[in-house]
């Protein structure tokens, strides 16, 4: 069983979060993109999906070719705001339609419309999120947009008004800090307690969904210290919520094509190689912390659908191991301690409660590694520098020496809430990887060239215990 969705023959884009009060359905709508399969008569369109676990989702082609927008309901009604693309000149058009079932849409060619070309640039006018202001008693639509002036970094929220989702006000942008050469892509905004919060995507740079939090609509925009969700294997991401649960929809990428001409000329497998635009649906779901920060941890019902749990193993292979039924304890404060545990299935989960006893340089969880702990994944618990990190088995080498000139290949930064003792949940589904820090911390990535294997647990410089180790797949 596959848990984080891909379409057939396809990839999954960016997400369309909605939930249907008229059934009690989430009904999250995506773009698919069938990449090299165009020319035997595949189409990309939105396409809805069905779900009430976020595990197994139906899919409904809506026969709408556009980028990425939402969907509202207003008195039985279902209105669809997306975006248009043309080529020469070069601009953006803003559209809407029309459903009275989420099944049959109809455009309303006369609402589309596009930037004056005063406060916002051409091109970059896009991904649509409207919602209704009711301190203005309107309608509120913000989208990814640039706003003109003197230098590059014009990237920005725009932001439009209107009292019918018909005819739109043009008005200065929501959030434009002047700092990023790109436009905000998939905006979302939302109202939890006594806050606000804005989500965007950011494609130079730092390419991550980032977030901003403010009392007001409008601002100041407070950015909080730990302004991600995820990784850079996690993009364009939007929420959506039942009025209890509020998840976080993104896009987990694949690295397949070579789109822009970043492999390396000496490939050293998949996992070097350049991140494309679509893959696999990921969910988390908020969690609101008492200063009004968001951290995300893993949806419940994609934590049960890794199957029930299978007895563990525990077999030391160097360092000073003390071992029992299903815990662990290394105490190696001047040397390296692994062990191994059971054989990889495809798809699977490794829960565990982790509790650093001393000063520690490194601990964390190994996979598809081999019984010299040398070939496989690392997940890496950095308690000095106060970050999760990610290594591939090509950094374990001299090849590796050479090839990278930075520390890391996918780094999160711990939440200030996470102390010596945390749980942790590492989820894997085929090439993906998705790792969880005491229900705060997130780090998506992707494991392309190694597969089988086993995991494994390690110790660096230092003294920890895993308890409760639990191993779970069909």
């Amino acid at each position: 069983m596959r848990i984080f969705h891909r379409p057939e023959n396809a990839v999954l884009g960016d997400m369309i979060p909605f939930f249907d009060e008229s059934d009690g359905l989430f009904k999250p709508f995506y773009l698919r993109n069938y990449r090299c399969l165009r020319h035997q008569g595949y189409r990309d369109t939105w396409v809805m999906l069905t779900t009430d676990d976020h595990v197994h989702f139906t899919e409904h082609d809506t026969g709408i070719t556009g980028g990425t927008g939402s969907v509202i309901r207003v008195d039985g009604l279902y209105h669809m705001f997306y975006c248009t693309f043309q080529m020469e000149p070069e601009r953006n058009y803003i559209a809407h339609a029309v459903s009275e079932d989420l099944d049959v849409w109809t455009p309303i060619p006369e609402d589309s419309f596009m930037s004056d070309d005063s406060i916002y640039a051409p091109v970059h006018w896009r991904d649509p999120f409207v919602f209704y202001n009711e301190e203005e008693q309107c309608w509120w639509m913000i989208f990814a947009a640039q706003k003109k002036g003197p230098t590059t970094r014009r990237g920005c929220v725009g932001l439009c008004k209107s009292k019918d989702l018909h005819h739109w006000d043009i008005c200065e942008p929501l959030y434009a800090p002047a700092d990023a050469q790109c436009a905000f892509e998939c905006p979302d905004l939302f109202k939890w307690g006594d806050w606000y919060y804005l989500a965007f995507s950011s494609y130079a740079d730092r390419f991550q969904t980032l977030y901003r939090m403010s009392k007001s609509l409008n601002g100041p925009w407070i950015t909080p210290e730990v302004d991600t969700f995820d990784t850079r294997a996690f993009y364009a991401a939007k929420t959506g919520t039942d009025g209890n649960r509020r998840f976080v929809y993104g896009w987990n990428p694949t690295r397949e094509l070579n789109n822009h001409h970043f492999n390396p000329q000496q490939p050293d497998g998949l996992d070097c190689n350049e991140w494309d635009w679509g893959g696999n649906l990921i969910v988390h779901e908020f969690r609101q912390e008492a200063d009004g920060t968001l951290r995300v941890m893993p949806v419940k019902e994609v934590l049960d659908a890794f199957g029930p749990e299978h007895p563990v193993t525990l077999e030391p292979l160097c360092g000073n191991w003390t071992v029992s039924a299903d815990s662990c304890e290394a105490d190696v404060p001047y040397s390296y301690a692994s062990l191994l545990l059971n054989e990889m299935p495809e798809t699977c989960r490794l829960s565990m409660d982790v509790e650093i006893l001393s000063d520690t340089a490194q601990l964390g969880a190994a996979l598809h590694v081999d019984e010299r702990f040398s070939e496989g994944y690392y997940a890496i618990v950095d308690p000095f520098r106060r970050r999760l990190e990610y290594k591939t088995s090509v950094r374990m080498t001299e090849r590796g020496g050479q090839k990278f000139p930075y520390e890391v290949e996918m780094e999160r930064p711990l939440s200030p809430f996470t102390g010596n003792t945390f749980h942790m949940d590492v989820l894997v589904d085929g090439s993906i990887l998705v790792v969880y820090i005491d229900n705060r911390i997130a780090m998506g990535t992707r494991m392309f060239d190694r597969q089988g294997g086993c995991f494994g647990l390690f110790v660096s410089e230092g003294r920890a215990r895993f308890s409760n180790v639990k191993l779970f797949s069909e």
